[in-house]
């Protein structure tokens, strides 16, 4: 079994993909949280078989044994994000890794403008799951490989894209 997913077309949300990010202290890492919807019966299945094949994989570093309370990554959005609507009816897993991403679009022509991959847009992601066994925590993690954009999609986190604030015009527009 393998632990490596390529996923069907999945939300990118609080997407640092380009710079890697620091959370309370730690070393930076970029990272991506995958809204998949909980149709996409097929991804999720992969996602499950992978996580399956990461315990079996990571048995010595979970102590031999699997743990009942072993933390993984899929997690519930109307569970674990009710209050976010970008999450309803989904599941979602956050991917990281020290290693920048390959980021590419439709074609699998490399993105290079930043401002062309942004948490809201759709794509597909390859990841991989791991089991970690760190300070008395044992879990199975996901390690972010590719990202690949399908499709643009309303931004998420507030804040609006140029285009959609402002039209061409006029100069005489802007002095009236």
């Amino acid at each position: 079994m393998s632990t490596k997913v390529v996923t069907g077309k999945v939300r990118f949300s609080y997407a640092n993909v380009w710079e890697p990010q620091s959370v309370n202290g730690s070393e930076p890492k970029y990272s991506v949280s995958l809204i998949i919807p909980k149709s996409d019966k097929k991804t999720l299945e992969k996602i499950k078989a992978a996580i399956e094949a990461a315990k079996q994989e990571g048995l010595s570093k979970l102590g031999g044994r699997i743990p009942a309370n072993l933390k993984t990554p899929l997690r519930d959005g109307d569970t674990d994000r009710p209050d976010d609507e970008a999450y309803a009816n989904s599941y979602f897993v956050n991917a990281n890794s020290y290693v920048k991403p390959g980021i590419v679009d439709k074609n699998v022509e490399p993105i290079l403008d930043q401002t062309e991959f942004y948490s809201g847009c759709y794509g597909r992601a390859s990841i991989v799951f791991y089991a970690y066994n760190v300070n008395g925590n044992k879990g199975i993690a996901c390690g972010l490989q590719n990202l690949q954009k399908l499709e643009d999609g309303e931004p998420l986190g507030g804040r609006a894209r140029p285009e959609d604030d402002f039209g061409a015009i006029e100069d005489d527009d802007i002095l009236g």
